[in-house]
């Protein structure tokens, strides 16, 4: 669509708040219902033609009031389905941790992870999640996650119920099987890996530019925290936080 046409739309949309034409566009499915709503039995009487019937309405010699032109009809539909789905993407979706509670504290873990999902989902925080364990093969992996990007991706219920086991994959940040010796790192949509530095491995956030350095060594710093997590569940987790600033 052009934004002119979507510019239209909204106009249209605006109109459509009055309450003077919602019924039009959720009454009839396509723009031939619209026109047959308007045909009379007694018009087919005399016209035995249903399509000349429909053309004399569109042309306004039939119906009631001012009949609507295909390409208005047709406006009005798609800003109703746009303010359909503009509603749905703005409900508050139910977080994943939600009614698990016996299974989070059971696991410091998941504690954690539901601690933080909706600041994390709503963009308040960005977490980079450090996992070391072994996948189903047995084999040793290690890898940074970005939570927020994990969450947006894949149904996080089974981990929070505890039926699935959160492991780093090839796609994530950065990622290493220590059997096979395959590494990967990958860009996401909140951070930037910046791998050949001296410091190590950094991530910058993309919205406020900052990096987190995960040397346990140095600070991870502005605006982040490192946090080891003691669990049994993992041979090692450790999470980095980081409070984003948008910048003006």
């Amino acid at each position: 669509e052009t934004a002119r046409q979507m510019a239209e739309d909204e106009n249209i949309l605006q109109e459509l708040s009055g309450g003077t034409g919602d019924n039009i566009v959720s009454d009839f499915t396509t723009y031939e219902d619209y026109l047959d709503s308007q045909i009379t039995a007694t018009d087919l009487y005399y016209l035995e033609d249903e399509d000349l019937a429909r053309q004399l309405v569109e042309l306004g010699y039939r119906g009631s009031g001012e009949t609507l032109k295909r390409e208005e009809f047709e406006a009005r539909k798609r800003a109703a389905e746009a303010a359909r789905l503009s509603k749905l993407r703005a409900a508050p979706k139910a977080l994943a941790s939600a009614n698990k509670e016996k299974q989070i504290a059971e696991s410091p873990f998941l504690a954690a992870l539901a601690e933080r999902e909706e600041m994390v989902r709503n963009g308040k925080l960005t977490t980079v999640l450090f996992i070391r364990d072994r996948n189903a093969k047995g084999q040793e992996v290690s890898g940074y996650i970005d939570y927020a990007h994990r969450l947006k991706a894949e149904n996080f219920e089974p981990y929070f119920e505890g039926k699935k086991k959160l492991l780093p994959k090839p796609s994530d940040l950065s990622f290493y099987n220590w059997e096979t010796q395959t590494s990967t790192s990958n860009h996401t949509p909140n951070f930037q890996v910046i791998a050949d530095n001296e410091s190590g491995l950094l991530f910058k956030n993309k919205r406020d530019r900052k990096v987190i350095n995960v040397d346990p060594k140095a600070k991870p710093g502005d605006n982040s925290r490192r946090i080891e997590i003691t669990t049994s569940e993992y041979i090692q987790v450790v999470i980095y936080d980081h409070v984003t600033r948008r910048k003006t």
